[in-house]
């Protein structure tokens, strides 16, 4: 089983990548991501490339977080169970319980793989809606797209969370600590360029998170 392969995924938590808004610009914006991060320095592939749109980068760049994450993911699926996990935790001090403001309003708590299932459904949710992530590029964003990008990522930092605390020694048993490592750098320089997750929700990883930032 393998990071980068499919490996064997439950197909509740597992779904097709999504694509990057379509258009020319779209497609720029993500050869410049392949670009960048094949150079090795994360640090200038999430700098917002001269001359281009903040929403525009967001909303690639959130897509691709995405994808990163649910793969990841994906991979402990026979690791992450209701019984190994029965609730969002990230270490003894830390809970998440689940609400989308819609059909769950109260936070419910949920064991780990339904609420990565909970969260993946509700993300692609807004990464389908136009009115949010608009597929013509040149489409006006929402005046509340930070605000929705912010939630995005913080629930992503749950499940990165998650992981580290509950299944690390899994990764390190996989080989694939390297990739993890390497992904989550991504995202925590991504985040903190952006400030995209408020400080406090970092805490459960805070001495990872500062290391990252410190280098």
């Amino acid at each position: 089983m393998s990071l980068f392969g499919l490996g064997n995924r439950n197909q509740r938590t597992f779904r097709p990548k999504k694509n990057a808004p379509s258009g020319s610009k779209g497609a720029q914006l993500q050869k410049h991501i392949d670009a960048t991060l094949g150079s090795g320095n994360l640090r200038e592939a999430v700098r917002l490339p001269p001359g281009e749109d903040i929403h525009e980068w967001l909303a690639v760049n959130t897509v691709d977080f995405f994808n990163q994450v649910n793969i990841l993911f994906g991979t402990l699926t026979e690791f992450c169970t209701a019984s190994n996990c029965p609730m969002m935790t990230a270490g003894p001090k830390y809970e998440y319980r689940w609400a989308d403001g819609v059909t769950i309003k109260k936070p419910i708590e949920v064991s780990a793989p339904k609420y990565v299932e909970y969260l993946m459904d509700w993300i692609e949710t807004q990464l389908d809606d136009e009115s949010i992530f608009p597929q013509k590029l040149g489409s006006p964003f929402p005046p509340n797209f930070k605000d929705v990008v912010k939630t995005i990522f913080k629930r992503l930092f749950r499940v990165y969370a998650h992981i580290y605390h509950s299944h690390f020694q899994k990764i390190v048993n996989l080989k694939e600590e390297a990739h993890l490592n390497t992904c989550f750098k991504h995202f925590v320089l991504f985040t903190w360029e952006f400030r995209l997750i408020d400080k406090g929700e970092l805490a459960p990883l805070s001495e990872l998170v500062e290391s990252i930032l410190q280098l």
